[in-house]
């Protein structure tokens, strides 16, 4: 028993009195066990162990057995040779002579010990020894930059191998020491101090390695290829020495801002705009790419906004205005595309670009409307210029609220500034849409080209002036039988109310109403006419069109027509009175069409023809040769209309009569014959109707009727105005006149119509204010 923990004491590190130790604990256990008894007497509640009864005994305490343990004289001597071997085995790369669980176990009985302080300060002046040693190899006058840097990261990973090792065996301490005293650094903290206050924080050291790095750096933003592993091994000894900030980012940005400004200045005018932007979405990308391999990521916003300020944001004016309006012109989506994200990196980028848009938009679109020349194809270019936009909006501009209002406010302001042009013509280009014979094919095209005219409908101020040309052609269309669909028409009609309400399409659907009731009263006048038996030799096949004044254009042209057509008309009349009676009709004839037949040389023909054309044509059953003046007289057409009529006939394609002379126009004194020998595969054949074409006095017309209808619209306004407000300012007026008028107007025509009311007595003037007006009750 004595030899077994006399073992156990010596492998404690502590002292064995003398050889008998254990014997005499024992015997002292022994006779402190014979004094229980008597002690027991003391303490026992009244009964001693004889039964005799007794006093009440005090409280037994029974305390531990002290043994004073001592240190063997020379433990803590050679635990720290042992320890501090081992420190310089592992600074050397020499092997460990004693076990890694022994070492710990000697830290740990010094610990116990109380030489915690003592064993870590050691351990300290070992570290700052040993790497204040190292910071001399960096010192050198002529060592390569690449070769310092290398010579840098070894070290460095050298060294933080030996602070895992060391830590590894005083781990202890980290446990114990360190945990309990606030202010002393761990062992791994201290190997980073240390390193940092006798290596990196060395002027001379921190400004090589700061300067090889950067070196790196900038051989690859040229193309060189470099060791990115070296660079990140380094980045991160800064950034886990905490000098990353101070030491490196502040140069490492200086330098990255002025290379790009360098770079910016360069290549923004040697480059074309894609080019230039190419470079630019590259530049990010191999900053991007450092920021993952090798660079904190604190540094990352930083970075992107100097490489956005020097390649963006100072050349953002020369970006916009050398590449906006070739890229968009040429539809260069992918090219428009990369710059929308580029230019949304810096703070205005976005905005200039939707203003620079705007401003193409108004000009591409002001040559499109302005130039006379266009008219034709005005709203054709105005369609494939607005899908075009639209793709470019979606694809590249992600459909932003700021650049589809910017398209809208810029369509509607060049589109404008030709007034009354863009309505007329688009009600032009609906009517050859709509007219039989067009090249949409099938609803569903011409249902989305309809979709896409409304949207260049809903720009236009002048929806008046569309709606005058709408109904002229309209009324062609129905009249003669030239609308392709009876659906596509309607759809059109359902499109425009749902704009702009049922007030601007009454008239319109007043004109389909009429032609659905004549076609009733068409049928019940055919009926009548079996009842009557002296409708003389020539039988006609007479449809008439019974149309309200209030929904139709009016034609005022009155000609003469033959007997056996006046005595149809007179029917018609009485036919007419007898069903409504009080009604009076007024024939208008030149939107009127008929069928003729002719006999020729080579056999007999159907000629389909205009009521003109008929006119002149029905004038060769009485002879063979007439001059145009006797047509004139004997039809009574206007004298350009019969003009444009004998043109159709014998200067056209189907010349069924003779011109004579010979030549395009008709002029005073021609002769026209009529053509015995013409000849046509065709048994059908049809010729133009000049009249269906809108002429120079029909336009004119419409735009004095929509002038006129203004007029009433502004007299209404301003008396409305007036009625509510009694007493107003001349400039509160026109303002409010603006708000509620539909259409654009001049001050000049608003003074002329506030004239002619105060002429009529609805308002006058205040006496004492001449630009106040005072309604008249």
């Amino acid at each position: 028993m004595g030899e077994m923990e006399d073992s156990i004491l010596k492998k404690r590190g502590l002292k064995v009195e003398d050889d008998n130790f254990v014997s005499k604990k024992i015997g002292n256990i022994v006779e402190s066990m014979e004094g229980v008894q008597e002690n027991f007497s003391q303490f026992s509640p009244g009964i001693d162990f004889n039964g005799t009864r007794r006093a009440p005994a005090k409280k037994l305490v029974i305390k531990n057995f002290k043994m004073k343990v001592k240190p063997v004289d020379d433990f803590e001597k050679r635990s720290w040779e042992k320890l501090q071997n081992a420190v310089l085995a592992i600074q050397t790369s020499r092997p460990i002579s004693t076990s890694l669980e022994e070492l710990y176990q000697m830290v740990e009985n010094l610990s116990s010990m109380g030489q915690a302080e003592k064993v870590y300060a050691q351990l300290k002046g070992l570290i700052e020894k040993h790497v204040e040693e190292t910071v001399g190899q960096f010192l050198g006058e002529s060592m390569d930059k690449l070769i310092f840097m290398k010579k840098m990261n070894e070290a460095w990973s050298n060294h933080c191998q030996q602070i895992i090792m060391s830590r590894s065996i005083f781990l202890y301490l980290d446990r114990t020491y360190v945990l309990q005293h606030p202010g002393v650094l761990s062992i791994w903290d201290l190997g980073l101090d240390t390193f940092r206050k006798y290596v990196l924080t060395h002027a001379v050291v921190q400004v090589r390695t700061v300067d090889g790095i950067l070196m790196i750096i900038e051989q690859e933003r040229h193309g060189d290829m470099i060791d990115r592993s070296l660079l990140k091994s380094l980045l991160r000894m800064m950034s886990d020495l905490q000098i990353y900030a101070e030491a490196f980012e502040k140069k490492f940005l200086v330098a990255t801002e002025k290379l790009y400004a360098s770079e910016g200045q360069q290549l923004v005018n040697q480059l074309d705009t894609p080019a230039y932007l190419q470079h630019v979405d590259t530049r990010l990308k191999e900053e991007r790419e450092r920021l993952h391999y090798y660079l904190d990521t604190s540094t990352k916003w930083q970075l992107f906004h100097i490489v956005e300020k020097q390649l963006i944001a100072e050349h953002l004016p020369t970006i916009l205005s050398k590449g906006l309006d070739i890229l968009m012109e040429e539809n260069r989506i992918q090219d428009l595309k990369l710059m929308y994200n580029l230019l949304g990196r810096v703070k205005t980028g976005q905005s200039d670009l939707c203003n620079k848009m705007a401003e193409y938009v108004k000009k591409r679109g002001k040559v499109i409307v302005i130039n006379p020349e266009k008219d034709k194809t005005m709203v054709q270019e105005l369609l494939e210029f607005k899908e075009k936009l639209d793709i470019i909006l979606v694809e590249c501009f992600k459909n932003n609220d700021k650049f589809v209002t910017a398209l809208k406010d810029s369509f509607e302001a060049f589109i404008n500034q030709r007034q009354n042009k863009p309505a007329e013509m688009i009600a032009k280009f609906v009517d050859s849409k709509l007219r039989a014979g067009n090249k949409e094919s099938s609803e569903e095209e011409m249902e989305r080209l309809l979709d896409k005219i409304m949207v260049l409908f809903r720009f236009i101020h002048g929806k008046d002036v569309f709606e005058a040309f709408y109904k002229n052609h309209l009324s062609k269309r129905l009249l003669v039988g030239k609308s392709a669909s009876v659906d596509a028409e309607k759809s059109m009609l359902s499109k425009l109310k749902a704009e702009c309400g049922a007030g601007f399409t009454s008239k319109l659907e007043g004109m389909f109403k009429d032609m659905e009731l004549s076609r009733d009263i068409n049928t019940a006048f055919k009926q009548a006419l079996k009842n009557i038996h002296d409708l003389g030799s020539t039988q006609l096949d007479m449809v008439v069109n019974v149309l309200s004044i209030a929904f139709w254009p009016t034609y005022p042209l009155q000609v003469i027509m033959p007997p056996f057509m006046a005595r149809y008309q007179e029917i018609f009349n009485k036919f007419y009175q007898s069903k409504y009676g009080g009604r009076r009709l007024q024939w208008q004839p030149s939107l009127g069409h008929c069928n003729l037949k002719a006999n020729f040389k080579s056999g007999s023909k159907e000629l389909q023809v205009s009521l003109y054309q008929a006119l002149c044509l029905l004038q060769f059953n009485e002879m063979n040769e007439i001059s145009l003046e006797d047509l004139k007289e004997r039809t009574n057409i206007e004298d350009e209309e019969i003009r444009r009529t004998l043109q159709s006939l014998a200067c056209g394609k189907a010349r069924v009569i003779v011109k004579n002379p010979r030549g395009k126009d008709v002029n005073d004194g021609d002769l026209f014959i009529f053509n015995k020998d013409f000849t046509n595969a065709l048994y059908k054949i049809k010729i133009n109707q000049i009249q269906t074409k809108e002429t120079k006095d029909e336009q004119k017309a419409t735009e004095e009727r929509v002038f006129q209808d203004r007029q009433y619209q502004i007299d209404a306004a301003i008396v409305r105005i007036m009625k509510m407000r009694k007493n107003l300012s001349h400039t509160l007026l026109l303002t409010e006149l603006y708000n509620q008028l539909k259409f654009p107007c001049n001050p000049p025509d608003i003074k002329k119509r506030i004239e002619s009311l105060i002429d009529r007595d609805y308002i006058q003037r205040d006496k004492s204010n001449s630009n106040q007006y005072v309604y008249v009750a």
